[in-house]
């Protein structure tokens, strides 16, 4: 059965990192993309980075630069997905959830169309 468990989320201060794992049971979750979006209170969710089956890793706007997603997929049980997020800011506030893509085709994996599965997410909140 396919799952996503996110971890990692809390409280930081701005300027400061904080890293965040998804783990990705299924085998489903080898074949497609995963992403990561995020969503503030009263906005709407948006998307943060995604990595292709193959390597590929696209970013949303305000993020390339300072998050690096990657991904780890050595085990066949089980398919990882980071997000290392630095220099971060008090509008990188919001709840960040991990999803399971349908495709990786990366303009759909970009929206939340291009993805099936999704985690319970995780809190971030920068202080300024």
């Amino acid at each position: 059965q396919e799952q996503l468990v996110e971890a990692g989320g809390g409280l930081v201060q701005a300027g400061g990192s904080l890293r965040l794992s998804c783990a990705a049971s299924g085998r489903r979750f080898h074949s497609y993309g995963m992403g990561w979006f995020r969503q503030a209170p009263g906005k709407e969710r948006e998307f943060v980075a995604a990595v292709t089956s193959g390597g590929t890793t696209i970013y949303g706007d305000g993020v390339e630069g300072r998050f690096t997603a990657s991904r780890d997929a050595r085990d066949n049980a089980r398919n990882m997905l980071y997000l290392e997020m630095n220099s971060l800011k008090p509008g990188d506030t919001a709840e960040y959830y991990c999803a399971g893509g349908r495709t990786n085709h990366v303009a759909t994996l970009r929206t939340a169309r291009g993805y099936s599965f999704w985690g319970q997410g995780t809190q971030v909140t920068v202080s300024s």
